[in-house]
């Protein structure tokens, strides 16, 4: 399984941020009808130098004969102020068949820049997000009652080690079919304005539900099939939650 969709599931996992406790939402990944991995991403309310924060946990990994071609189990983190839903601190633990890689970034927004434990201070773009925390700062700063479909906004991101401009752009309006029922859904889609990793992305489509804020479904469209991000479960401090 590519590892970039499992980064990019991240984002699929796009949650309600405003709940109080802890949120953790599980989907299969298949490409056809085949299983081919898992994901959970995991909310929790926490803090940060003692203010206010979310934390943000992705978990993504391929299963069965998927696991035997591609061996990808990858960890991403994200620490964002309860405010203003900017990136505080990141994780990334990935280990894809024979390549790892483990990095910390903190953000430093007073004086736009970041400081990793791979790359150590560097200058950013102001108001810069990571790779993970993209859809949540789209998700709280946009008012679907004064957007339309087709309206895009573009964030400067940083994903790996390279920073370009990310653009999320709201698609239309859809009933999904779920295994627990039709849901109306808005469609949104990252945009890679340039560089060849999140080109790949432009094919991808995250399915939004309306009344829930929460992620029911994904298809990116790929040659050999469709790949699919397919809702598992929601529980909200522990109890399971509907999807309407």
């Amino acid at each position: 399984m590519n590892r970039l969709i499992l980064v990019f599931l991240l984002t699929l996992l796009i949650s309600q941020t405003s709940q109080a406790g802890k949120t953790h939402i599980k989907f299969n990944l298949k490409f056809g009808f085949v299983k081919g991995g898992e994901a959970e991403l995991i909310i929790t309310d926490t803090t940060f130098n003692r203010k206010p924060a979310i934390h943000y946990y992705f978990m993504g990994k391929t299963t069965g004969f998927t696991n035997a071609l591609y061996g990808v189990y990858d960890i991403y983190e994200s620490t964002v102020d309860a405010e203003t839903h900017l990136p505080l601190k990141t994780i990334r633990n990935v280990k894809e068949g024979n390549f790892e890689r483990y990095n910390e970034t903190l953000f430093y927004h007073d004086i736009d820049s970041i400081n990793s434990t791979r790359s150590g201070w560097q200058a950013v773009p102001d108001d810069l997000v990571d790779i993970l925390s993209v859809f949540f700062y789209y998700l709280n700063n946009v008012s679907f009652n004064d957007i339309s479909p087709g309206d895009a906004l573009v964030y400067p991101t940083i994903q790996a080690e390279d920073i370009t401009p990310v653009t999320i752009k709201y698609l239309r309006d859809e009933e999904v079919k779920t295994n627990i029922g039709k849901i109306d859904c808005r469609v949104i889609a990252p945009i890679a304005n340039e560089g060849r990793i999140l080109k790949r992305f432009n094919q991808l489509r995250f399915y939004i539900s309306k009344n829930d804020n929460l992620p029911v479904f994904l298809v990116l469209n790929m040659k050999i099939a469709d790949f699919k991000g397919v809702l598992k479960s929601i529980t909200i401090d522990g109890v399971e939650a509907c999807v309407h």
